[in-house]
């Protein structure tokens, strides 16, 4: 054997010591119990099959690893890279070793215009490193912000993510949480029972239901952890992989051919009837998957990822399904969040509006609702990205404005032709309007059908939007796919120049 031959031998055998050395630590985990997989196996379940790399594999921290397992891998051929909690190391807990560990991971995504997905299992700052895990987490936060500008974050919560593990997934894009496992407070229920005296559980401090139906915290929630991946793995299907970067194209599916056929009859012509606006979405996007998120937080405003010929898009959409669509404080800063993601990263938005106004009442208004709706008439006004706007059937007051009209900068508006555009319903403006005749008349309720039918035709109808150049065209409703579709590519053309 030569001395060549030595060495290789020598460095394969190093090689397989290293390997030894990172199942070893990867292995030494509590009982599975609520922890269906270790670390190092969601990283690996969660990228391309063989393709993740770990950054810095023997970092030790007083003998240990440093409770965290960082490194890239592919989702679907594109970079991407993964910090993993790895609770068998003092519950994930973030110490000074465990910080620089994640942001040196951080700021690799960053140079290179990777997207992070952090997987979140972490009982908060480690309390034997003091200021120095203190002073980690805010490093980590900075990251977060920073990163913010430049490349999607999308935080999986697999487990506790307690105390000051908690901001960093609030400072991400997009967060998920498996049903029954995964936790998020500030305040543990111990602390809380200390403090306040209030007995509660995990679930009712923190849990998945909390933050994705009231809190809005949280975006989605899933029943186990492949679920949580595989849905990380949708979400960065539909976007690209840093600002800036080319668009996530996929084949083009055509919209179902009988939701097609269907979409003339969806939308009620009476305003108070209700129907579900996921039908008119299955008459104009294409037929491939489509991912809502915060389905059950505000949900009379939808906010979804969808594709029109193949191009991912940010779809908006009043749900007249729940609360007949309006807007509140709520609906509103989701809306808002949303268009604002959209925006940053290069997503047209396409919004569908059938909105009777703001949710009127002491209550909203105390909860801010003017503030908030500002937020949503902002992240309009500020995108860079394309913004197409239809009126399906009514928008009314400030929330048409609200909702993507062509005065925030929307780039085309339709409305389809049985749309009313006004400044209320109406039946508010003919009260307002008419009050002393409607009071005198022998036949109020008559009366009030006659003048409502002329508001209608003198007022709100959007032929007289369209004549003023308000609004770019009035169609019908099958056409509405096409137009997307055409505005789109020229959209997409001018901006290639």
């Amino acid at each position: 054997m030569t001395q060549i031959d030595l060495h290789l031998l020598d460095e394969s055998a190093h090689r397989a010591a290293l390997t030894q050395r990172r199942r070893e630590r990867t292995a030494r985990v509590e009982p599975r119990g609520r922890r269906q997989f270790t670390a190092h196996e969601r990283a690996d379940m969660f990228v391309d099959a063989g393709s993740f790399v770990p950054f810095t594999p023997l970092r030790t921290a007083d003998g240990q690893g440093p409770g965290v397992v960082t490194g890239w891998g592919r989702v679907a051929g594109r970079p991407v890279v993964v910090v993993a909690h790895d609770a068998a190391v003092a519950s994930g807990a973030i110490g000074a070793v465990f910080a620089r560990a994640v942001t040196t991971a951080q700021l690799f995504a960053i140079d290179h215009g990777f997207p992070i997905v952090y997987i979140n299992d972490s009982g908060g700052a480690r309390v034997p490193d003091g200021v120095f895990a203190l002073h980690g987490c805010g490093e980590i936060f900075a990251l977060n912000v920073r990163a913010q500008g430049r490349v999607p974050q999308i935080s999986v919560i697999l487990g506790p993510c307690a105390g000051a593990a908690a901001y960093s997934p609030a400072l991400t894009d997009w967060t998920i949480m498996v049903k029954g496992h995964g936790h998020m407070f500030l305040t543990g229920p111990d602390i809380v029972k200390a403090a306040t005296g209030e007995d509660a559980s995990a679930d009712d401090i923190g849990g998945s239901r909390l933050h994705t139906e009231i809190s809005g915290v949280a975006h989605l929630e899933v029943d186990d952890e492949r679920e949580a991946l595989e849905a990380t793995r949708r979400l960065l299907s539909f976007l690209p992989s840093h600002v800036g970067g080319p668009a996530a194209l996929d084949s083009a599916v055509p919209a179902d051919p009988a939701a097609v056929s269907a979409l003339p009859f969806v939308v009620p012509d009476k305003a108070s009837v209700v129907f579900d606006v996921n039908r008119v979405l299955d008459g104009v996007l294409d037929a491939s998957a489509r991912l809502e998120l915060m389905p059950n937080h505000a949900p009379s405003i939808l906010t979804t990822f969808a594709r029109i010929e193949g191009r991912p898009v940010g779809v908006v959409a009043n749900q007249p399904q729940a609360r007949g669509g309006i807007l509140d404080s709520k609906a509103s800063v989701k809306a808002a969040r949303f268009v604002e993601f959209c925006g940053r990263f290069g997503l047209p938005v396409v919004t569908f509006v059938d909105v009777p106004g703001f949710l009127p009442g002491t209550v909203e208004e105390g909860r801010g609702v003017i503030t908030h709706g500002a937020k949503l008439l902002k992240a309009y006004i500020s995108s860079p990205a394309p913004v197409l706007t239809v009126v399906v059937r009514k928008a009314y007051g400030g929330a048409y404005i609200a909702m993507g009209a062509k005065s925030l900068g929307a780039d085309f508006q339709w409305a389809w032709s049985n749309a009313e555009i006004a400044v209320m319903g109406p039946g508010g403006a003919v009260a307002l309007l008419h009050r002393r005749a409607l009071a005198a008349a022998e036949d109020p309720v008559a009366l009030r059908d006659d003048l409502a039918a002329t508001y209608r035709e003198e007022v709100a109808r959007p032929y007289l939007a369209a004549e003023a150049g308000i609004l770019d065209d009035v169609i019908l409703p099958e056409e509405t796919r096409g137009r997307l579709s055409d505005a789109l590519a020229m959209l997409d053309a001018g901006a290639a120049r």
